[in-house]
């Protein structure tokens, strides 16, 4: 079966093409009674705009990309539910795509995105990522680039952050709070500024308030460096009274490590974490934890995308807050 075209609409309603064009649009020179003949026939038919017309007419689509390190991860997973509710509430759809951790495929990505006309994206950057090259010609697109959670460390662009400095030093202070002295503290990639804001903060605070507390700083960059630098640190003759972890794919592997080695929690050692919410919630008991919601922030990255599709050109750095939530891991 043919697919209804808006001239075989206007034939049948004796209508001009313009006319019914409009009537779809809900344009308020057209009355409502054309409105709702228009939108009859045209549900009848099974009637879809052309969008490969749309495109060409608007040099964009209505789909906005999204690109992450890896899809293995909650807290993407609910930023990009936040993002997904806002496109479909205001007529766009959601590409994700993968970089992997990978410069050479975040590129290639990029590349995909671009040919499929995207109207924007959000980023959250690689490890690897040292060049900005290719986003920036986006920009010089009229593309829009919002940069959110791995954000990079330039200022001519739009990014969307957690508390990071505030979440690190609240993790902190509550370590200190319960007199915590020989902390295992565990952040992500080192060259990454989300990693690197909550490295200085943590330990700063510590400087400021506990300064002879010993605070082992580790990177792991996966579940299982963070289970095997745990273990690691258990097996020295001075052994941690609490585990400090950065994100929740750190606090699954800290958990794995103190499983494996029979610790009990907080009475062996206390836990706490930065984390989207979920993940703690499913040991007993409940790990402490500082909130950093990606649905949060989904929704205020989706603000600003929106913002920059309809002609803002100022460039913003957003934050979302974090808040303290006690568990019973302290």
């Amino acid at each position: 079966m043919e697919q209804a075209t808006l001239k075989q609409l206007s034939e049948i309603l004796k209508i001009s093409v313009s006319t019914v064009s409009r009537a779809l649009k809900n344009h308020p020179d057209i009355s409502e009674d054309t409105k709702r003949k228009v939108k009859e026939l045209a549900e009848t038919l099974d009637y879809e705009p052309n969008r490969n017309a749309i495109y060409l007419r608007n040099n964009t689509s209505n789909i906005l990309g999204i690109m992450v390190p890896s899809l293995d991860n909650f807290f993407y997973d609910s930023f990009t539910v936040a993002v997904e509710e806002e496109a479909r509430a205001t007529g766009y759809s959601v590409m994700m795509m993968q970089s992997g951790e990978s410069k050479e495929v975040e590129n290639a990505n990029l590349r995909l995105l671009k040919n499929n006309q995207i109207a924007g994206v959000f980023v959250s950057i690689t490890g690897e990522t040292d060049d900005l090259t290719a986003f920036l010609k986006m920009q010089d697109k009229k593309i829009p680039v919002i940069f959110f959670d791995r954000v990079p460390d330039f200022e001519l662009c739009n990014k969307i952050c957690l508390a990071d400095r505030a979440a690190a030093t609240m993790a902190a202070e509550t370590l200190i709070a319960k007199s915590k002295q020989h902390v295992l503290a565990l952040f992500g990639h080192p060259k990454l500024t989300i990693s690197q804001k909550r490295f200085k903060a943590f330990n700063a605070t510590f400087k400021a308030l506990a300064p002879v507390a010993v605070i082992d700083n580790q990177f792991p960059l996966t579940i299982a460096e963070a289970k095997s630098m745990t273990i690691a640190a258990f097996e020295k003759d001075k052994k941690p009274d609490a585990i400090f972890c950065m994100g929740d794919l750190i606090l699954i592997g800290v958990m794995h490590a103190i499983h494996e080695l029979g610790l009990r929690v907080p009475e062996d050692v206390g836990v706490i974490s930065i984390s989207n919410g979920l993940i703690p919630t499913l040991y007993n008991p409940k790990i402490t934890y500082v909130e950093t919601s990606g649905y949060k922030l989904g929704k205020l990255a989706f603000k600003r995308m929106k913002e920059c599709i309809d002609g803002s050109t100022f460039i913003q750095e957003l934050t979302v807050d974090s808040m303290l939530v006690e568990g019973g891991s302290l």
